[in-house]
């Protein structure tokens, strides 16, 4: 399979939520380091997208907008579905053809889709929704879908019922401006509703936990946008600070991260158009 061509020159649309494009686009500045270091999903989601959505994904057409490295589309391929994968940064897009170069991969973003009416079961979003102006994303979603399919977007945060995950991230919002000030996951199905479509999303919150090296969770903090665009110079004392508090926490240097899932999955209705 040759490399995915260049996209067509785009502009990146602010967004209600978080969407300065510095941030949107800063991570093809670290993508090996996010592929290596950023968690995966627990099965557990994968049931529950299954559950809401109606359908299995096995044998299922998903559309993975704003895929990166590929992390959410390699486990939805390992579920069974066939993945198209969708992704604006150069950088991401090659970590996930060089990891998973049978993936069809289409350079873009989800207020554009280059996707055929109808052509999709489901749409994801992993760690991706709130890049986009949902005004457009979500009937291009709709759009994409088949009757009956489902537009499902999904974060992995900090789960804010394990002290130690919500002291760290009071801390990295103390230092770092502006960090997380609007956050889409808790609010997704509120802000889907909103646009007046008259879909009815549902929302859910799952709670894992990942094992990794100090070093791990540093490069896991360091591929956050807000670090990655204030640079090196001043995201090295930050992540200085926290290796320290870590390992007062996790002496023998094993740290356990601590998760919430929000899963927001909204059904494009079965007997009317999208249009």
């Amino acid at each position: 399979m040759t490399s995915p061509p260049e996209p067509p020159a785009r502009s990146l649309p602010g967004s209600p939520q978080n969407t300065h494009p510095l941030h949107a686009l800063s991570f093809d500045a670290v993508a090996a380091q996010y592929a290596a270091a950023r968690p995966g999903y627990p099965p557990r989601l994968f049931d529950t997208v299954e559950l809401l959505a109606g359908r299995p994904l096995a044998g299922a057409d998903v559309v993975d907008v704003g895929a990166g490295t590929g992390i959410a589309t390699r486990l939805l391929r390992g579920r069974g579905a066939r993945v198209t994968a969708v992704e604006p940064g150069a950088a991401m897009a090659a970590q996930l053809h060089a990891a998973l170069p049978d993936v069809p991969l289409i350079r873009g973003d989800g207020n554009d889709l280059p996707l055929t009416d109808e052509s999709a079961d489901l749409v994801t979003y992993a760690q991706s929704w709130h890049w986009t102006d949902p005004v457009r994303s979500v009937p291009e979603a709709l759009r994409v879908l088949r009757p009956g399919g489902a537009l499902v977007v999904w974060w992995n945060v900090p789960d804010p019922d394990v002290p130690w995950a919500a002291e760290q991230e009071a801390r990295l919002a103390r230092r770092l401006p502006g960090y997380h000030a609007k956050d889409v996951a808790p609010h997704a199905d509120a802000i889907i509703e909103g646009l007046g479509l008259g879909i009815r999303p549902v929302r859910t919150r799952l709670h894992w936990t990942r094992k990794v090296s100090l070093g791990t969770h540093l490069a896991m903090l360091g591929s956050r946008s807000h670090l990655i665009v204030i640079g090196p110079e001043h995201a090295g004392p930050v992540l200085q600070d926290e290796r320290a508090e870590l390992l007062r926490l996790f002496p023998d240097g094993i740290v356990e991260e601590a998760y919430a899932v929000d899963v927001t999955v909204t059904l494009r209705p079965a007997a009317s158009s999208s249009s």
